[in-house]
């Protein structure tokens, strides 16, 4: 274990944003990470950990440590005839693990094939994509107590998860570490493709899903083909997070704003943010203040709106993080204004 210091972070951030931390260090195993609980580094300075970096805008240069989480491994531990528990450390890719299932035909996260990050930024968020999420399938996670370096198991319900929520980025935030993750998947056929993209895909091109990798390969290409590759076009995916209304508030909302698109989600009503950013635009001072027809494609500077997904800011290079929090405050101000709904950045932003 090395601690660094000055040290460039835009390899390590999929926005590729220019921003130096103070102070760094790669933890590749449980015993660096005891080791560098008790360093004076660590405990006499501000701590950030990342983990793929796929999920983070940094607006500065970090003023203390910015914590790579190394951790790799993935394991069976239980298994029957119908289910198999699977724990893997939380510096594996997310992808790699989805890989790991579906290549020996277990199903429950087929659907979040190709999702960005790291295995432990999976229950901070609650990862969800084509109508499953992590809470599906999760069994525990394990994670260090930061001013301890205690061991802690939280069950699915102390995770706390809610929609891109968890307890881990409200009243536990910056207080764990999370070390490794386990989850429980079927060996008996459980297809989940009735959300309507990967159901009109898989129609469209007549596939026959008999197996968890056929669901994978439909959500790779789906994904292919609306989102930019952050190695080609850095971006961190989904800068926004969808809106949930009540029953009760969608009824008034949709009674006001009858061309917005809308899908029942349990007790709620899910109202899309990428629609609502489409139906929005910038101020375009040829139409004296006016706004532009939508922002989807806008680009100012070096950064932009990513011309097949609104939800979506991509980097062209050169770009401070200041630069994207100028266009988020456009995008949520002209959101506000026109439908009186404030947009939440899934996106952590530092």
């Amino acid at each position: 274990m090395e601690i660094l210091q000055d040290y460039d972070l835009s390899k390590l951030n999929t926005f590729s944003i220019q921003a130096n931390a103070k102070f760094f260090v790669e933890i590749k195993n449980e015993q660096e990470l005891k080791k560098l609980f008790t360093d004076p580094i660590f405990t006499g300075n501000k701590k950030f950990f990342l983990g793929g970096g796929s999920n983070v805008l940094f607006t500065r240069d970090f003023d203390g440590i910015v914590v790579l989480n190394a951790l790799k491994g993935i394991e069976i531990v239980r298994e029957d005839s119908e289910s198999v528990t699977i724990r893997s450390m939380a510096g594996e890719t997310w992808h790699d693990l989805v890989t790991f299932a579906v290549e020996r035909g277990y199903w429950g996260i087929e659907n979040l094939s190709f999702i960005p990050g790291t295995v432990g930024a999976a229950p901070m968020q609650n990862i969800g994509a084509y109508g499953a999420e992590l809470e599906n399938v999760l069994e525990d996670v394990e994670a260090a107590e930061i001013a301890t370096g205690e061991r802690k198991v939280f069950t699915k319900e102390e995770c706390e998860l809610g929609y891109r929520d968890s307890i881990f980025k409200n009243a536990l935030k910056g207080k764990y570490c999370i070390t490794a993750v386990t989850i429980k998947l079927s060996k008996v056929e459980k297809k989940n493709i009735s959300y309507k993209v990967l159901k009109e895909y898989i129609e469209e091109h007549k596939i026959d899903i008999q197996t968890p990798k056929n669901v994978s390969d439909a959500v790779m290409a789906i994904r292919k083909s609306k989102l930019p590759d952050p190695n080609i076009i850095p971006n961190a995916g989904s800068f926004f997070k969808n809106i949930f209304l009540s029953k009760e508030e969608a009824k008034i909302f949709l009674a006001k704003y009858p061309e917005v698109p809308y899908f029942e989600d349990k007790a709620r009503i899910k109202i899309p943010a990428a629609y609502l950013i489409e139906a929005c635009g910038p101020a375009s001072p040829q139409s004296g203040g006016a706004s532009a027809a939508s922002w989807r494609g806008y680009r100012v500077g070096n950064v932009g709106v990513h011309d097949k997904q609104a939800l979506v800011l991509v980097h062209y290079g050169g770009a401070e993080g200041g630069e994207f929090m100028n266009l988020v405050r456009e995008i949520t101000t002209s959101v506000k204004e026109k439908f009186g709904i404030e947009l939440v950045p899934e996106v952590n932003i530092v």
